[in-house]
């Protein structure tokens, strides 16, 4: 099984150990129910809707939980903010393990999934979330990060999330798109 704190060492940014066993839990849990294996881990993208994804889920989620962090620190000390730091990074780094459930191997390929048409990954990953009895704020975040979210109330942490996913995602798109502008 994969040692997750060597493929995602931010686990280490939530001080609250239990939290970070459960996130830890969820991973592992998303990663058998997809039937996924070890040697898959560098092939899965971290999204199906832009050709030739250079960019690993893992990775994708890496860059999206620093940029959380990254937006939350000046937010908190300059606006008086109050965010959950552990809230926020176990959200981050949760945000999109549905997508082991949402894509499959269709002949080699990674495609979606039968399962991933049926529950898109941010309701999949809510579903893990809650299974793992994680704080119903971090099933939030996950729940509300992507289109699912719109017109829902979304807590700071959710926003912040939600943007930073975005932010990633679309400066990969535009790099993928127009490239060499």
């Amino acid at each position: 099984m994969p040692q997750w704190s060597r493929i995602l060492p931010e686990l280490d940014w939530i001080a609250d150990g239990d939290l970070r066993n459960l996130v830890e839990k969820v991973w592992e849990d998303a990663f058998q129910l997809g039937g996924w294996h070890e040697d898959d881990l560098d092939a899965i993208p971290f999204t199906l809707l832009v050709k030739d994804a250079d960019i690993n889920l893992f990775d994708h989620t890496r860059i999206v939980t620093h940029l959380c962090r990254q937006i939350a620190g000046p937010l908190k000390e300059m606006q008086g903010l109050d965010i959950n730091d552990d809230h926020l990074i176990a959200g981050a780094l949760l945000h999109d393990v549905g997508k082991l459930l949402e894509y499959g191997k269709n002949g080699g390929e990674i495609a979606m999934a039968r399962s991933g048409r049926l529950l898109r990954h941010p309701l999949s990953g809510m579903g893990l979330a809650v299974k793992w009895n994680l704080p119903e704020e971090v099933s939030h975040i996950i729940a509300v990060h992507s289109r699912e979210g719109e017109r829902s109330y979304r807590s700071p942490e959710a926003i912040i999330l939600h943007h930073a996913d975005f932010i990633m995602f679309e400066s990969f798109k535009s790099r993928k798109e127009f490239p060499g502008i």
